[in-house]
């Protein structure tokens, strides 16, 4: 079990760049709740994410007896999650009816950011990096996905406020 959930049902063996996969799989999830008329899953499903992160990976860690192996992608799902939930709240608050067509950096710029922040690992993001153990697993993702997320607030204020 800890393994399917660490993998994120295999995901994380889609090669290459397996923790983009799992960022664009949890995008794609994300749209798909919010179209559903379910946004509220999106911050539930951060939370669902970690949890089980934070359950699974340790074991999975000790079984295979590596330091973060790149098929451990729970942790992509688990911040790319978050970052959305930025994005993804204020829209459905505001009663936004499409993400993916009218509303696209609603789901794009969280998800570039993400990307951007998880590779670089700058400040604190990559201490948690450092670890290398299986809380650093998560935190880096978790990190990533906050900057991400507080990244894209700030670029929808420049843009809602200076620019329209």
């Amino acid at each position: 079990m800890s393994r399917m959930i660490a993998t994120v049902f295999g995901a994380g063996f889609l090669r290459p760049a397996s923790g983009t996969w799992a960022s664009a799989i949890a995008v794609v999830l994300a749209v798909a709740a919010y179209q559903a008329g379910l946004a509220l899953l999106v911050p539930l499903g951060a939370v669902v994410a970690t949890a089980a992160g934070f359950w699974a990976v340790p074991p999975y860690l000790r079984a295979t007896g590596g330091e973060d192996p790149s098929e451990v992608v729970i942790d992509e799902v688990a911040g790319q999650l978050l970052a959305l939930s930025f994005t993804v709240l204020p829209l459905w608050w505001h009663g936004v009816p499409d993400l993916l067509t009218g509303a696209w950096p609603g789901w794009l710029v969280p998800f570039a950011l993400f990307r951007l922040f998880d590779i670089w690992k700058p400040w604190i993001i990559g201490r948690a990096d450092r670890r290398h153990d299986a809380a650093g697993v998560m935190l880096d993702d978790l990190l990533a996905g906050l900057f991400a997320g507080l990244g894209s607030m700030a670029l929808a204020g420049l843009y809602h406020g200076l620019m329209a």
